[in-house]
């Protein structure tokens, strides 16, 4: 899902109004033989989430000032932008988004079916490195016909998050995580007996995000939440994992009391109080740490990254997903070309090349903001790897307290969002993790049952 998180991911808008002047009467034409031109031209693109720091604001604007002036005819009008599933689909209908947007690879396959979302299948081809993509990367971003509608920019696994200060309060080793949901359930008692702080919080908003987290508790101990593709997938929302991990949330919430009595938290409400120092775990994309700095001014000292606890199934794995990026369906040829050119610089170029890896990473580390953020690779772990060494001076985030999570992630199975309707599916999954949260008693199966009718009614009618 993640765009935010991601990147959601996990990954609607809170884009600030500026559109690019694609697809409207005053853009410059292309040649006469369609292809684009170099006449001056302004494109939008999305930038950081709102309330991102200055420093976070300022190394963005100076890649825009880098890119400038490699393209001088191209103007580039950044838009602050969040990508949150109830607004996305009213913020599309209306055309208000920037020329290049960023969406998750849930929602990609749909809009480049749909005709949402511009066609880059040339474009992407003309790439030097076009056929260099991950093949399980590129294919979130294809459509059913073989045209690619997007390019990706990046790739997560979620992962569990926690506070390094708070363990060693509660006499834990910060050094050594739990690593069974066992081990997760009783740390998160410990840290809020002996610190009054909730030990384990999950997402629990009617955002899709208490969805998405809940289908990663379910892909972690073996289940799934549908089979099949389109519209004649079939939800499992009922599975036997998905009714296990509602149960271990509902100890913790009723039983053990660990899990606080805040039960409407959503990707940004978590991140804030995590980065406040009030929650000792919870589950998100592995990358959420760039978005901690940037937007809630993490201390970096109390934080913690490990690979997701896994049950002891051959279907177990870690939920993982991206951003893909992605060009308005109107943009002229002249702006489609523009922006393409911006997503090769800004996203995919530090990749690839050693000379602008090292001017963003150097950029990025002047203003203060992560660099070296564990991700998964969008091409291969050799180039990922590779790109890592070049950039290994300017490096600034705690590596040493993520090694948990890089150590073992490439070990781990990880397992696509599920494909039809997700963020349908996921938002059906939202009302049933808020009643098992506020209510006691709230009988679990009945809430499944519930939940599965009316997510295979909207799988059935591609919703």
């Amino acid at each position: 899902m993640k765009l935010r998180h991601t990147t959601m991911a996990v990954a609607a808008i809170t884009a600030l109004g500026l559109l690019a002047a694609c697809g409207s009467s005053s853009s410059p034409k292309a040649s006469s033989d369609g292809k684009p031109s170099t006449k001056p031209i302004t494109i939008s693109v999305v930038s950081l989430i709102p309330g991102s720091t200055k420093d976070a604001f300022k190394q963005f604007n100076n890649q825009v000032a880098e890119f400038h002036k490699v393209y001088p005819y191209i103007t580039v009008k950044p838009v602050q932008y969040q990508w949150t599933g109830p607004t996305f689909a009213a913020k599309l209908a209306a055309g208000t988004l920037p020329t290049v947007f960023t969406v998750p690879f849930t929602d990609g396959k749909t809009l480049g079916e749909n005709g949402e979302v511009a066609d880059l299948t040339s474009q992407v081809k003309a790439l030097p490195y076009g056929s260099k993509f991950n093949p399980a990367v590129i294919a979130e971003a294809t459509d059913s016909k073989g045209k690619i509608f997007a390019l990706p920019t990046a790739a997560y696994a979620n992962a569990l998050h926690y506070n390094r200060s708070l363990f060693t309060k509660a006499g834990l080793d910060p050094d050594k995580p739990p690593t069974t949901w066992e081990e997760v359930q009783a740390d998160a008692k410990q840290i809020t007996e002996k610190t009054g702080k909730p030990g384990y919080v999950e997402m629990s908003a009617a955002d899709n995000s208490a969805g998405w987290i809940l289908t990663t508790l379910t892909y972690a101990l073996g289940g799934r939440i549908e089979t099949g593709a389109g519209t004649s997938a079939k939800a499992t929302l009922d599975n036997p994992q998905t009714t296990e991990a509602l149960n271990m949330l509902k100890t913790m919430r009723w039983t053990d009391n660990s899990m606080g009595s805040n039960f409407n938290l959503g990707w940004s409400d978590i991140n804030q109080a995590y980065a406040a120092g009030n929650i000792g775990m919870y589950v998100s994309g592995s990358d959420v740490y760039t978005n901690l700095v940037q937007a809630d001014k993490l201390d970096p000292t109390i934080y913690g990254v490990t690979t997701l606890p896994l049950a002891d199934s051959p279907d177990a794995g870690v939920l993982g997903g991206g951003t893909l990026a992605v060009v308005r369906p109107d943009a002229s040829v002249d702006a489609k070309a523009a922006a393409m050119k911006w997503i090769d610089y800004y996203y995919e170029q530090p990749l690839i090349n050693k000379e602008q890896a090292v001017r963003n990473a150097k950029t990025l580390s002047a203003s203060k903001q992560p660099v070296g953020v564990p991700a998964l690779p969008v091409f291969n772990q050799a180039q990922y790897d590779l790109a890592n060494t070049w950039i290994k001076s300017y490096i600034n985030v705690p590596t040493p307290q993520m090694t948990p999570f890089t150590k073992n992630i490439f070990s781990q199975k990880l397992i696509p969002e599920p494909e039809a309707s997700t963020q349908s599916v996921y938002h059906a999954l939202d009302t049933v993790v808020q009643a098992v949260l506020t209510n006691k008693n709230a009988d679990i199966g009945q809430l499944l049952k519930t939940a599965n009718s009316g997510a295979q009614d909207l799988i059935s009618r591609g919703k």
